[in-house]
């Protein structure tokens, strides 16, 4: 039916046009093989050059070799078309049609004059636009691909009758069998446009007239406009331009000007149940968007929690009111995003994969930073887990830098730096002295932080200068510490409390890559890399306390390592892995702020025990190990998506595994579903199948929304993950958040 409408629509306007045939393009500049098929013939013409008008109805055919740019005489709206492409030229009082039978276009769209909207239509898709940049690109097997660059549009499957809408930084897969997905792309995926700045064509067509105009009255100098054909020759298909290895971005934020989330639910922090009130502005202007987090928590008192908004004591609270700050996406030539991140990965994720700064939200709120810069075939890529734990002496940051030889032999070499500058850092410190709570004998006074007789009263600043006041080590009524029947015996007396300032446990980690992009085409992709890792952590504590460690290195390899992408549905990923010393795959992960640094009891007695800790024990764990890595992800049929990954090394005595599981479900299919996400994480373990027992290895959470009505949701968001209770056993510790969430 869409078809018959079509060719009604275009024999009306060719019976309107034939009397007084007026062009409504013009072609701007060509080389190799460029054919027009004019109205109402059945073949195409050779040799067409700059300055050939282009009537409703005509038809264009780039060959094997060559290409073209077209202007529309009226909105000055740009058209580029690569090789192997064909369409046809469809106007309207109300569309403008791209009927796009098969190949590469990109098109400028300007605002269409009177309301009028812009049109690529393939035998499968139709994207509909009013004003955007984007490449359309269609192959005969079936399968559409639309990347957007600026603006955003409708991309319609006419086989499922979906729709959906594509943001800047976004592409639209469609095919024959019915599926439509929405995903980033990768600016490598991006397809090579032909040469010709914009702003160089509308500047030779300012004097063209919107009135018809003979092709006789418009004088071009071909030999300027035309670029030589080795200028504009696009790479082999053998030889595609290699990918930076990341783990999926997220999606970006959207483009409206502003909206306002408001949230009401409860909340867990600290063991205490509190109600909460947040108010979620979002900004977008442009590349720059602000998104804040205004919150009160409220306990069952009617008092307001005052931690989040103690400004005076606490200046940094302000920075915990913003939920991100960012300008721009990752193929931009500068790149910046503040606050909330989530799924970072450097290289091909031997060492950080996946990474979240917000396991622990909202009773730990960070502000991260993940930037970098793109210059010629250079990439920088610089991240940090928390800007705030910087005056603390101690956060988690990283570095990547890439180089790619060339187009023509893409071979990507890059480096990584990983450095956990002070794994105790990521204790809870609320009053910022220095002293974690754990340790802290007044968690909330900075200026408190020992009472050694635990008597309650302070060691020193006790509000009073007088002896015996506020100053009593040893409970004896004065700042003397004796050995007497009326005090406190000296061996009683507890320790001076653990400081980060006097301590520090760092872990330096870096990696070499490689990697060279086999074949690329339209259904299927082949990558092939290789890792070489590298993790040192020096020696910490004084040895003979409980908080020492000795000097611990080791390495990893991944020989080689190959990932397939297949018709942009499937995504496959195989290495085989080679470890030594004591080292392990994806030390930071998405759960290492939770498993950084943990509390050990026994007894009346704290001690701290950080991440190489808990896997490096003893010098068991110190073997070498061989073994495989699979990870796999897939759309399910525009439903959702489905990603999971599995190691296995092993040796002769020891057996090191890990197995990771997300499950994310589209709302758009469900009704009444808002949000539908679960995983689970066991990394680096003897059995990640025995869930009858866990580890602190393990974790596992979902967050679900159900839509009570239009704009309105309740929201659970669950998350669960072990710890020692005192007796050398392990028990769940759950967070759980209930909000009623509205996008006014």
């Amino acid at each position: 039916m869409r078809r018959i409408i079509s060719t009604i629509t275009l024999s009306l306007f060719i019976m309107g046009n034939i009397a007084n045939a007026e062009s409504i393009a013009r072609v701007m500049k060509s080389d190799g093989d460029v054919t027009l098929k004019p109205m109402g013939e059945q073949t195409f013409l050779a040799d067409i050059k700059a300055g050939h008008g282009i009537n409703n109805g005509d038809a264009i055919r780039i060959g094997e070799v060559g290409f073209a740019i077209v202007i529309f005489i009226d909105d000055k709206s740009v058209v580029k078309i690569r090789e192997n492409t064909e369409f046809q030229f469809i106007d309207s009082p109300n569309t403008r049609t791209l009927e796009l039978h098969q190949g590469t276009i990109f098109n400028t769209i300007t605002k269409q004059k009177g309301g009028k909207t812009f049109r690529v239509e393939t035998p499968v898709s139709v994207a509909s636009v009013k004003g955007t940049e984007f490449a359309a690109v269609s192959d005969p097997a079936g399968i559409d691909q639309f990347f957007c660059q600026q603006g955003n549009f409708d991309v319609y499957n006419s086989v499922s009758g979906q729709t959906i809408n594509v943001q800047p930084g976004q592409q639209a897969i469609s095919s024959a069998l019915g599926t439509l997905t929405q995903q980033p792309f990768d600016p490598a995926d991006y397809p090579d446009e032909p040469e010709g700045e914009i702003e160089d064509i509308e500047q030779e067509t300012e004097e063209v007239e919107e009135e018809p105009v003979s092709e006789e009255e418009v004088e071009f100098d071909t030999e300027e406009a035309e670029p030589q054909l080795d200028e504009i020759q696009t790479e082999p298909q053998t030889q595609p331009e290699a990918p930076e290895p990341q783990a999926p971005p997220s999606t970006p934020e959207a483009s409206s000007p502003y909206g306002l989330g408001l949230g009401i639910g409860s909340v867990t922090i600290d063991g205490m149940l509190y109600n909460q009130f947040a108010l979620r502005p979002e900004f977008n202007f442009g590349k720059l968007g602000v998104g804040l987090d205004l919150v009160l928590y409220i306990d069952n008192e009617g008092n307001i929690r005052p931690n989040e908004w103690d400004i005076k004591n606490n200046p940094s609270v302000i920075m915990d009111k913003i939920l991100y700050v960012r300008w721009g996406q990752k193929q931009d030539p500068f790149w910046i995003k503040l606050g909330a991140l989530d799924n970072v990965t450097l290289g091909y994720g031997g060492l950080l994969m996946g990474y979240s700064n917000m396991m622990e939200f909202p009773t730990v709120r960070q502000l991260g930073i993940n930037t970098g810069l793109n210059f010629g075939n250079y990439s920088t890529e610089l991240f940090m887990s928390n800007v705030k734990d910087l005056s603390r002496g101690g956060t988690l940051v990283g570095f990547r830098g890439t180089y790619k030889v060339s187009k023509a032999f893409p071979l990507t070499i890059g480096a990584n730096i990983v450095m956990d500058v002070n794994q105790f850092s990521g204790m809870k410190d609320g009053d910022d002295d220095s002293y974690p709570d754990i340790f802290d004998d007044f968690p909330d006074d900075k200026k408190l932080w020992s009472d050694t007789d635990d008597d309650g009263l302070a060691d020193k600043d006790g509000g009073s200068e007088e002896p015996g006041i506020g100053w009593d080590k040893d409970g004896d009524g004065d700042n003397e510490i004796a050995n007497w029947a009326g005090g406190t015996d000296i061996e009683d007396l507890k320790g001076t409390p653990f400081s980060i300032k006097n301590n520090k446990a760092s872990v330096m980690a870096y990696a070499f890559d490689v990697g060279y992009p086999v074949f690329s085409n339209k259904i299927v992709s082949l990558l092939v890399y290789s890792e070489f890792n590298f993790l040192n952590i020096p020696k910490a504590g004084n040895e003979g306390t409980e908080f020492y460690r000795e000097a611990k290195s080791g390495s990893g390899f991944s020989i080689p390592g190959v990932r397939i992408s297949l018709f942009k549905f499937l995504n496959i990923n195989v290495e085989y892995r080679l470890k030594s010393g004591y080292y392990v795959p994806q030390f930071f992960d998405q759960s290492y702020d939770i498993t950084r640094v943990i509390p050990i009891y026994r007894g009346d007695s704290t001690f701290v025990s950080t991440k190489d800790m808990q896997l490096f024990p003893d010098e068991s764990m110190k073997g070498d190990l061989s073994g495989y890595y699979g990870s796999m992800s897939a759309d399910i049929f525009g439903f959702g998506s489905l990603s999971g990954s599995y190691a296995n090394l092993t040796s002769a005595t020891d057996t090191v595994k890990s197995f990771i599981a997300a499950l994310n479900l589209n709302p758009d299919k469900i009704p009444k579903l808002s949000v539908a996400t679960a995983y689970y994480q066991r990394n680096n373990d003897r059995n990640p199948f025995d869930f009858g027992n866990p580890s602190v290895n393990t974790i596992l959470g979902y967050r679900l929304g159900y839509e009570v009505s239009k704009g309105v949701s309740v929201i659970w968001d669950f998350r669960q993950f072990y710890r020692d209770d005192g007796t050398g056993e392990l028990k769940p510790i759950k967070q759980t958040t209930i909000e009623t969430a509205f996008d006014i």
